[in-house]
């Protein structure tokens, strides 16, 4: 299976997870949890549709990007297009919301952090042996062992 693809099918996955569990918090809770929980469960789903795109991101890098388009979104809440786009459509409603809160920005930028640290958790390659021989039976390489327990007795 090619690379982008092993990247693209897992980030459709939590797409769909994440759709589901936005929803399912905005049926199930009220108050600051289920505003700010969805605020940054936003920002996710924003950040999965970025490493979609460009499968190779870095998660700094996509975090960014997660960020900076759910801060232009609500920024443009200060203007009166939102609101108008909102009560004409729900679907638009639940995409650019209609009421400015500073708060929000604050909720993005977590939601996009936690993204970002489960996606470079995700990434991490498990350590291969070192070219060329065989690892000793501390799991280090020959020299490497060797100074481990000259470093010991020492």
């Amino acid at each position: 299976m090619p690379p982008a693809l092993r990247t693209r099918l897992p980030a459709a996955l939590v797409a769909v997870v994440t759709v589901a569990a936005g929803l399912t918090l905005r049926a199930v809770a009220d108050g600051w949890f289920a505003k700010y929980g969805g605020d940054a469960l936003y920002t996710v789903l924003v950040y999965t549709l970025v490493v979609l795109v460009r499968p190779g991101v870095a998660p700094v890098r996509a975090a960014a990007g997660a960020v900076a388009l759910s801060w232009a979104v609500e920024l443009a809440q200060l203007t009166p297009v939102p609101a108008a786009l909102s009560e004409a459509s729900v679907l638009a409603r639940l995409v650019l919301g209609s009421t400015f809160g500073a708060m929000d920005l604050v909720a993005y930028a977590a939601g996009a952090a936690l993204a970002a640290a489960a996606h470079a958790l995700v990434r991490r390659e498990p350590a291969a042996p070192p070219a060329g021989g065989r690892a000793g039976a501390a799991g280090l390489p020959g020299a490497a062992q060797k100074t481990a327990r000259a470093e010991k007795a020492g």
